[in-house]
């Protein structure tokens, strides 16, 4: 499993993310249901931080986050 498939999956799944973009950082995302977000699993696909704010989401995944928000919208 890649690091964008762990992440999407701690994310809830292709089906709770409404968007997702990268930002120099971070992978700013919207859900449908924050409380499938799964922060443990976050950090345990390598990010090295996750902030909510209802149903915004911020992944800290470092320089990659362009790389990986393309590798999460082909997946979805």
């Amino acid at each position: 499993m890649s690091k964008a498939d762990e992440i999407l999956a701690a994310l809830g799944g292709a089906d709770n993310v409404e968007d997702i973009e990268g930002c120099i950082t971070r992978l700013r995302t919207e859900v449908s249901d924050p409380d499938l977000v799964d922060q443990a699993a976050l950090k345990a696909a390598g990010a090295h931080g996750a902030m909510a704010s209802g149903s915004v989401v911020q992944v800290v995944v470092g320089p990659e986050a362009e790389n990986l928000a393309e590798d999460i919208q082909d997946l979805m």
